[in-house]
C-alpha cells in the first residue's frame, strides 16, 4: 500500500504549524466546510497542488483577485475535479522523468463538495480510481448544492427539506436516502477509503495524511455542518458534527486495502451501544428537520432511525464486530 507508520503530533504543533488556508474568505459564519479545509491543509508533507471544483469553498475563498490559498491552487468545472487531478498527477509524473521536478513526493488534492462528488462528478472521479491516479479526493459534504440555493443531492438525507424537496402538502422533504458514497468507492477497490468530522480533527488529520501517503487514489468524506442550508445555529456546526457520529448518522471508519475497521470515536459506540444516542437528538436541532415533529410526519423519524440502525448494523458486519442485518434500507 506504501502507507507510512501513523504520523505522530500534539495539539501544539497543530496549532504553531502554519496555515497554508487562510483567513478573509467569504464563508458564511459557522461554515464547518471551511474548518475542513484549513485542517486538510495543516496534514500536508510537502509540496502540494490543489484542484478544487465549482461549489461553496471555491467561491468564498478565490473571488478575483484575492485568494485564501498559500498551495498551488486550480479551479476547475463542477464535474472534473477528479479528472484534473488525474491530469495533474500525470504530468508530474512526466517532469519527474525528465528531470525537471526534484521533488521525492508532489501531492495531488482534488476536493469537491456533494453536488460534485455524488451527482455531476461521480463519473470523473470513477474513471479516475480506476485507472489507478495518485492522487487524494476530498469531500466536503454539506449534504445540498448549497453555493447554488439549497437543491438536493444524491448526498442530501431522508426528510430533509431543500429547495428542490420542499417539506409541504406533496412531499415531507426529501423521499430517498443518502447515498452510500464512501462504499461505492470501496467496491472501486482502491487502497484507502476513510470517512472523517471536523469535531474529531485529530482523527481528520491523521486520515488527509495517510490519503496523501498511500500509493494510488484515496478517498476521504468529510462531514461538514452547513448553518444556512441546515438552518442551524452557526455557534453549533462543531457540536453538530459531533452529533452525527454520537447517533450513528455518520460512523467513522476507514478501509485499508478493502477491510473495515472502525475509527476509535465510533468503536467506543460500538463497544458500549448504550452510548448511541437516538437520531430525533441530530434532527431536532436542524430547521431542515423541523417538518418532522409534526403527528402527520412522525413516522419518518421512526424511518430514518431504522435506516440509520441497519446501516450501523452493517457497518458493523463489514469490521467483524456484529451481525448480518436481516432487512435491506427499503
Amino acid at each position: 500500500m506504501g502507507m507510512q507508520s501513523e504520523w505522530k503530533f500534539t495539539a501544539k504543533d497543530i496549532a504553531e504549524k502554519p496555515d497554508l488556508f487562510m483567513s478573509g474568505h467569504r464563508a458564511c459564519a459557522g461554515c464547518a466546510p471551511a474548518t475542513v479545509m484549513r485542517l486538510i491543509m495543516k496534514a500536508l508533507r510537502g509540496p502540494t497542488i490543489v484542484t478544487q471544483a465549482t461549489g461553496c469553498m471555491e467561491v468564498v475563498s478565490t473571488i478575483y483577485p484575492y485568494t485564501s490559498w498559500t498551495v498551488p491552487w486550480l479551479h476547475t468545472a463542477f464535474e472534473n475535479a477528479a479528472a484534473n487531478a488525474s491530469g495533474i498527477e500525470a504530468a508530474i509524473k512526466m517532469l519527474k522523468k525528465k528531470g525537471r521536478i526534484k521533488y521525492e513526493h508532489v501531492d495531488v488534492i482534488a476536493i469537491a463538495g456533494d453536488g460534485g462528488t455524488y451527482d455531476i462528478g461521480i463519473q470523473a472521479l470513477s474513471g479516475a480510481v480506476e485507472r489507478g491516479h495518485d492522487f487524494l479526493f476530498v469531500l466536503y459534504d454539506n449534504e445540498a448544492y448549497m453555493n447554488t440555493g439549497i437543491q438536493r443531492s444524491g448526498g442530501t438525507p431522508l426528510g430533509a427539506s431543500t429547495t428542490t424537496s420542499p417539506a409541504g402538502e406533496v412531499i415531507p422533504g426529501k423521499l430517498e436516502p443518502k447515498k452510500p458514497i464512501a462504499d461505492i468507492m470501496v467496491a472501486h477497490e482502491i487502497p484507502y477509503v476513510a470517512t472523517a468530522s471536523p469535531y474529531y480533527w485529530r482523527d481528520l488529520i491523521i486520515k488527509v495524511r495517510k490519503g496523501l501517503e498511500v500509493e494510488g487514489p484515496a478517498f476521504l468524506h468529510v462531514f461538514a455542518p452547513c448553518p444556512r442550508g441546515w438552518r442551524s445555529d452557526p455557534s453549533k456546526s462543531i457540536e453538530l458534527s459531533r452529533l452525527a457520529v454520537e447517533t450513528c448518522v455518520f460512523p467513522l471508519w476507514e478501509c485499508i486495502n478493502g477491510e473495515y475497521q472502525l475509527s476509535a470515536p465510533s468503536k467506543v459506540i460500538a463497544m458500549a451501544p448504550q452510548k448511541k444516542k437516538p437520531v430525533k437528538e441530530y434532527l431536532a436541532v436542524q430547521g431542515r428537520f423541523r417538518h418532522l415533529f409534526t403527528p402527520k410526519n412522525e413516522r419518518l423519524i421512526e424511518e430514518i432511525q431504522r435506516i440509520t440502525d441497519l446501516r450501523w448494523q452493517k457497518l458493523l458486519k463489514k469490521c467483524g464486530m456484529g451481525r448480518e442485518p436481516l432487512n435491506s434500507v427499503f
